[in-house]
């Protein structure tokens, strides 16, 4: 015990007198562990915020998406790919066959940018088109009027809801309700507008599955594709379940009614079209965050491996630099033992040391980052891990101990003699 901490004391005072060779040595141990913490970090905190912006939508929806899709991957249309086998046709069939006993609500749903005028104020927002079941589907409460009705919704009538960042952007604290806006979309050199009447003002619901609630309007299916979009199909639909209990069942019952009215033959490989549960979403979103944090963990974990190979390169030119003093221990007795001991314990320290400040470091950018982006109003939540920080302290000993051992035991094996003749 007292040898050790004599050895401790000694490497102490080394460092101290090379306080900037330990720095720049300790460099890539610090940034590899920071590195690692805060990718583990804000991987944990992506993935709980995507679990619950999920689970708003509540567990008996079921989400149909245009495209094929595996298990464990999103569908292309997800992706950015435009597919087009979705349409009104397949929610009509959906609904009247009576095929899907216990879907109650249908809300299909195309999306798009556009710019919206009252007056002499104007805004650049996005809009949904969907039915008059959505509310029913996905709550949206309301602070003034009222949401379009389900024959409204199918008729394409022009009235529109408006979020509540767009009624004051456009009419301030002025009446809302009754106004008619109008709303502009530009495709290329293409500009479509419709005019609409304003039925309703959606109460403030901050960002739900990263998007602005607040920052949009709704509007009938039919006046969203063919007046502004021009198109015929949907980006994708959503489904409410009577009983959380017949989820697996619906689902089943609505993938046999698309493929009948796809005449898909081949199914499941033929599908074009995906259907999931919530459940089934939260698991495939989960799966895909933890894949990507895994790779970025070890990209991190590279700063480390570079880390190590700069302490044993100092370490090695440490036993050139103090070649005389190895001689002159070993000639007054000390063993080769104690001389590679000393060695392997100054890189363990230098590694733990650097592990240590860069625990410190990752978890205060770690928290610096949650306070930024809650300050940008999403719901992230700050977690760190405590397996992660004992992995990477347990990395760090590793990275002294391996990266460490030929210095020191190149150290052990030099003659005294040798030695000693070294100017």
């Amino acid at each position: 015990m007292h040898t050790l901490r004599a050895n401790i004391t000694q490497t102490l005072k080394g460092f101290r007198a090379r306080k900037s060779r330990t720095f720049l040595t300790m460099l890539g141990i610090i940034i590899g562990v920071a590195g690692v913490i805060i990718i583990v970090s804000l991987g944990a905190g992506a993935q709980q915020l995507i679990v619950g912006q999920v689970s708003k939508f509540g567990s008996n929806i079921i989400a149909v998406s245009p495209g094929k899709s595996n298990e464990n991957g999103p569908p292309a249309s997800v992706l950015g790919v435009r597919i087009t086998t979705l349409t009104m046709h397949d929610v009509q069939a959906l609904k009247d066959t009576g095929s899907v006993p216990h879907a109650t609500y249908f809300a299909p749903l195309v999306r798009g940018s556009a710019t919206v005028i009252a007056g002499r104020e104007s805004v650049d927002t996005q809009f949904s088109a969907t039915s008059g079941e959505y509310p029913f589907v996905q709550n949206v409460p309301l602070s003034e009027g009222r949401f379009f009705s389900i024959d409204e919704g199918a008729t394409g009538a022009q009235v529109a809801v408006l979020g509540s960042d767009v009624r004051t952007a456009l009419f301030g604290t002025g009446e809302a309700l009754g106004k008619i806006i109008k709303v502009t979309r530009t495709d290329g050199t293409q500009t479509t507008s419709v005019l609409l009447h304003v039925i309703g003002v959606a109460a403030a619901q901050g960002t739900v599955f990263f998007q602005n609630q607040d920052d949009q309007i709704y509007m009938p299916i039919l006046v969203g594709q063919r007046q502004l979009l021009g198109i015929n199909y949907l980006e994708f639909l959503r489904v409410k379940v009577d009983d959380i209990t017949y989820i697996d069942q619906t689902i089943s019952d609505m993938e046999n009614v698309l493929r009948r009215e796809h005449n898909i033959r081949n199914a499941p490989e033929g599908d074009d079209f995906s259907v999931r549960s919530t459940a089934e979403l939260i698991k495939v979103l989960s799966g895909i965050t933890d894949g990507l944090r895994m790779f970025l963990g070890v990209m991190a974990s590279v700063a480390l491996v570079v880390g190590g190979i700069g302490i044993m390169n100092i370490m090695l030119v440490t036993v050139t630099e103090r070649t005389r003093e190895i001689g002159l221990r070993k000639a007054i007795g000390a063993t080769g033992e104690r001389i590679r001991n000393q060695f392997l314990l100054e890189s363990i320290l230098l590694t733990v040391t650097g592990g240590i400040v860069g625990i410190l470091f990752g978890v205060i950018v770690s928290f610096l980052i949650t306070i930024g982006v809650r300050y940008a109003g999403y719901d992230w939540a700050f977690i760190i891990s405590p397996t992660a920080v004992g992995l990477a302290l347990g990395v760090s000993i590793a990275t002294g101990v391996v990266f460490g051992l030929y210095p020191a035991i190149k150290a052990s094996k030099l003659n005294p003699i040798e030695a000693l003749r070294k100017e």
